[in-house]
């Protein structure tokens, strides 16, 4: 039996000032980094191996990952891919949320943020925001990179790179850790547990509380649970 973990990042410093971030590369707060840490240590109450981890090109990702294992008191390597990056939330990058569903009106914000399919307006080609997105992102195919997402258009990214790289790992019993963000999560979690187009708005992601999926030798979820039961978020899990 594996063991998959999900991780959100702890705040970042755009979190805390209630901004949309996408793929700009902003640091942990201070309370982003007592988030991390406190991951790593409810991560190393299940006294299990962690064989193999994953995280985006984000540092805000990075960092967290990277905290988490020096509190598990691991030096191994983790591996990074684009395919985990944060939502690319296109002409919303940067703007304060609160202020934004004053201007646009509620409907209209919660299409942009939690719809399934409708994907901000495009960032315009020379935004001042595209020289603070993440230097690795220089190794990705041009053709690959967008202007603005969905929750739709994250999904056709992270779930091919799951299937791909990460199923394989948990078919030979490997017990994986993934450190990434509320919307590549949210992406992966309604492949795992196939919640619907309509239900997908539902699911909220919390950050710096690790998520444990528990699979049987075909696969199959056995369990899953968070492990700070004090901040955990439902799961909608069509079985």
């Amino acid at each position: 039996m594996s063991k998959l973990i999900l991780t959100r990042h702890g705040q970042s410093t755009w979190n805390a000032e209630n901004r949309f971030t996408g793929w700009v590369d902003v640091e942990l707060s201070e309370n982003g980094k007592e988030e991390a840490k406190k991951s790593g240590e409810l991560i190393s109450k299940l006294n299990i191996k962690i064989d193999i981890s994953y995280t985006s090109y984000l540092k805000r990702a990075i960092e967290t990952l990277t905290i988490i294992l020096k509190t598990l008191n691991l030096s191994m390597k983790f591996n990074t891919a684009w395919e985990l990056n944060e939502r690319h939330y296109g002409s919303l990058t940067g703007l304060n949320k609160e202020e934004t569903k004053k201007k646009i009106g509620e409907e209209q914000f919660k299409k942009y943020r939690r719809s399934w399919d409708v994907a901000p307006p495009l960032m315009t080609k020379d935004s001042n925001y595209l020289k603070n997105f993440s230097p690795l992102n220089g190794g990705i195919p041009k053709n690959k990179i967008p202007l603005t997402e969905s929750l739709k258009n994250t999904y056709e990214r992270v779930i091919p790179f799951y299937e791909i790289e990460i199923n394989k790992n948990l078919e030979n019993g490997k017990n994986i850790l993934i450190s990434a963000h509320g919307n590549s999560l949210r992406a992966l979690c309604k492949y795992l547990f196939r919640i619907s187009d309509t239900k997908i708005n539902e699911l909220e992601i919390p950050t710096g509380n690790p998520l444990v999926i528990d699979f049987d030798n075909k696969l199959k979820i056995k369990k899953y649970y968070y492990l700070d039961e004090s901040r955990s978020k439902n799961i909608i899990f069509n079985q």
